[in-house]
């Protein structure tokens, strides 16, 4: 066993993190794991009995803390288990039960945490790495929300270099893993300079050559005639927008799909936008990567076309300035024209082992068909190194990336061409340089790929741009970003408000269910759901169904699609035989979660009507449509608590016959137009009684979570409506 002196800068953030749930942003390569170790076994000594449980996104790094810690503290190596998907679930389940450090992927313990194979409440540290992964629907944010609940001496341990640019995106991470303290530490900070090596930043400027000009000024012009007609239907205000601007505006314009009737022009400005977001693909292809990446691209559209995949890729193929793209391309190619980019970073490379045969080089690009390419250009100095999804062939497996990293680390080859995949905790040192391809808009993945080097020596990047590209721009974005983050940080580490106390009364919990039980299939479309039934205090079951996704009774099952699915499902004929399975059951369901069918696949409504007419009537099995997943666990609670309790004696909107006053009104508000069992509570938690709710002016309503302009003026309107006979 190795022995560890730490540094003056993880003995202070270890004082923080004893005693207080901490989010630690700290430069890549400068101890976070380190720090993570010191407290786990400080927990351990306080808690003899207790566990640790950390967290990566990726086996490799789950394994290299694993190491690591087996590495420096005694016994962790004996006392210590990596649990994967891998393992089968009832091993998993022994191997929790036994070890007192854990090592897991957080998909492996959101799944246990489903299927209510393990408990965290003997965990006394939770370290969450790569923090700035807990947003959205991560697993992450499930985790720790069910440690909150479980654990009797919670804390948590957050790390990350870069937790994003803006407040919000920050304070999300802070609110989702109960972040009490930050501790933030740049290479500037007096205590963390004495230990960090200089990294030498250099921009590499290549100009695009005139073949290239010719057809980028044909794309935009492509790009630019589309967005002029979808300004024409007064659904954007300019022509030049950028990437997340194009993607807002499509988001505004399936908002209106899903409010009911859309102008017909609406149909026509989302098929647009979806042509400019391909040709904005192919632009960026053409600036940053170079021809055989846009003829792939080209290739893939063409096949997409002829098979009538997509209305937008045929349209867009069809235009003869995209075709007159495609075709010069392909003669480019042909010929062996390349971007200027690979042969400098060709001579880069080449100059390097020149001067340094044993120097090791990480070469990142974001596209894999172009990594590929530098890897065949580089004739046997390079491999590639990409994740496990499979393309082309070119997938790696966790274990073969292990491999791969522990042979780069070796010397066995001098160049690791990676994607994405690369960026997150490679624990390489020594890399004498690290070369961007292009640079990223990304202050997170900017920060993630220069710390690739620098960590023992001198470290050197080299990033790539294309002069007059949107290389320069996503140079600028990238720095103003970073710099942004760390004011954001140090202006949130000194207002950061702790979470409330764990014991504190929540306003959903005001009126606790007694516990159902729910059966619900393994192989069900996303955890999302089955995240809030267990919220609502269900007890899930979860096997592999021969029918439907949920059991809700002897009587009742539940066949559950996204819009999305419904539509595909009805397309590729997988419904109609679902449907008639379904029909073993006394009282078949299906539920759909979402409103814009008529946005899939260029479906006509009326076969989608059609549909829906040939399931409630021919197949006669009733369709439910909810509005997300928080709104179908709430139906499904609801309707496995009418079955537990008879079902069949039950009033239509809900209220039983001896029910209690306060579950007539919930009925009552819940009957109202877009409330439901959802905001019901919330509606009547903030009025107080019917009376109030009805008396709310609309800039009252809107102050209730979940209540919008909108939805708040419907409410308003059906309050002062007056009765006609």
């Amino acid at each position: 066993m190795s022995t560890f002196e730490p540094r003056l800068y993880q003995q202070t953030i270890l004082g923080t993190a004893t005693l207080h749930n901490t989010l630690v942003v700290l430069p890549t390569g400068m101890g976070k794991t380190h720090i993570a170790m010191m407290l786990a076994q400080h927990r351990l000594k306080q808690y003899p009995q207790s566990k640790i449980l950390m967290l990566a996104p990726t086996k490799p790094l789950v394994d290299q803390h694993a190491d690591t810690f087996a590495k420096y503290l005694p016994d962790a190596q004996s006392l210590s288990t990596v649990l994967t998907g891998k393992i089968a679930p009832e091993k998993r389940k022994q191997e929790f039960d036994r070890a007192s450090f854990i090592f897991s992927t957080p998909q492996t313990i959101e799944n246990d945490l489903l299927g209510a194979r393990i408990s965290l409440a003997d965990v006394s540290l939770l370290i969450i790495d790569e923090a700035h992964r807990a947003t959205g629907d991560y697993a992450y944010v499930y985790i720790a929300k069910q440690y909150q609940k479980q654990a009797l001496r919670e804390r948590i341990l957050s790390l990350t270099a870069s937790p994003g640019s803006d407040k919000e995106s920050i304070q999300e991470i802070i609110d989702n893993c109960a972040i009490e303290k930050l501790e933030v530490k740049s290479y500037d900070d007096p205590d963390v300079a004495p230990y960090v090596q200089d990294i030498e930043v250099k921009y590499d400027e290549v100009t695009l050559p005139l073949e290239l000009v010719e057809l980028k000024k044909v794309l935009e012009r492509v790009i630019q005639n589309r967005l002029s007609q979808v300004k024409a239907n007064n659904h954007i205000k300019d022509i030049f927008l950028n990437k997340s601007q194009l993607l807002g505006a499509q988001r505004e314009l399936q908002a209106e799909i899903r409010s009911g009737q859309p102008d017909p022009l609406v149909w026509r400005s989302i098929s647009i936008l979806a042509e400019v977001m391909k040709a904005q693909h192919a632009l960026e292809l053409l600036e940053t990567q170079g021809v055989d990446a846009l003829v792939t691209y080209c290739d893939n559209m063409q096949r997409q076309a002829a098979k009538g995949q997509s209305k937008a890729v045929t349209n867009l193929m069809s235009d003869p300035d995209v075709r007159h793209v495609m075709l010069k391309a392909q003669a480019l190619s042909e010929r062996g024209f390349e971007h200027p980019k690979l042969p400098k970073l060709l001579s880069i490379i080449k100059l390097e082992l020149t001067k340094n045969p044993d120097a090791k080089i990480i070469v990142f690009n974001q596209y894999r068909d172009q990594a590929l390419t530098i890897v065949s250009a580089l004739k046997g100095k390079a491999r590639l190194f990409v994740g496990q999804q499979k393309k082309g062939g070119t997938g790696l497996s966790q274990k073969e990336q292990k491999e791969l990293l522990r042979e780069f680390r070796h010397g066995a080859f001098p160049v690791l061409v990676a994607t994405s995949v690369g960026e997150e905790g490679l624990d390489i040192p020594a890399v004498d340089l690290v070369l961007f391809y292009e640079p990223v808009p990304s202050a997170i993945r900017t920060i993630q790929r220069r710390g690739r080097t620098g960590r023992q020596e001198t470290g050197r990047v080299t990033i790539l741009i294309t002069k007059g590209t949107r290389d320069e721009g996503y140079r600028w974005s990238a720095h103003h970003k970073e710099q942004r983050m760390y004011r954001t940080l140090k202006n949130l580490a000194s207002t950061i408000t702790p979470a409330a106390p764990k014991n504190q009364t929540l306003l959903d919990d005001f009126e606790k269910e007694e516990e159902l039980t729910i059966m619900a299939d393994t192989r069900e479309k996303g955890a999302h759901v089955l995240k809030e039934l267990q919220d609502l205090g269900v007890n899930l079951v979860l096997k592999a169904l021969p029918v439907g996704d949920y059991v809700l009774s002897k009587r009742v099952c539940v066949e559950f699609k996204t819009s999305e699915d419904f539509v595909n499902s009805l397309l590729d004929g997988r419904l109609l035989s679902q449907l008639r399975d379904l029909k073993q059951y006394q009282r078949p369901l299906l539920v759909v979660e979402g409103t814009n069918w008529y946005a899939q696949r260029n479906v006509h409504p009326n076969a989608i009507r059609g549909a829906f007419s040939a399931i409630s009537v021919s197949f006669g099995i009733p369709i439910l449509v909810t509005q997300n997943a928080k709104d179908t666990a709430a139906l499904l609670h609801i309707i496995a608590k009418r079955e537990k309790d008879g079902g069949i004696d039950q009033a239509v909107v809900g209220i039983s016959r001896g029910s209690s006053l306060q579950e007539e009104l919930l009925g009552v508000v819940a009957a109202l137009p877009n409330v439901g069992p959802v905001l019901a509570p919330k509606l009547l938690a903030r009025f107080g009684s019917l009376k109030g709710l009805i008396n709310a002016s609309v800039d009252d309503l809107k102050q209730v979570e979940g209540v919008g302009k909108k939805k708040a003026e419907e409410l308003h309107a059906v309050f002062s409506r007056r009765f006609e006979e």
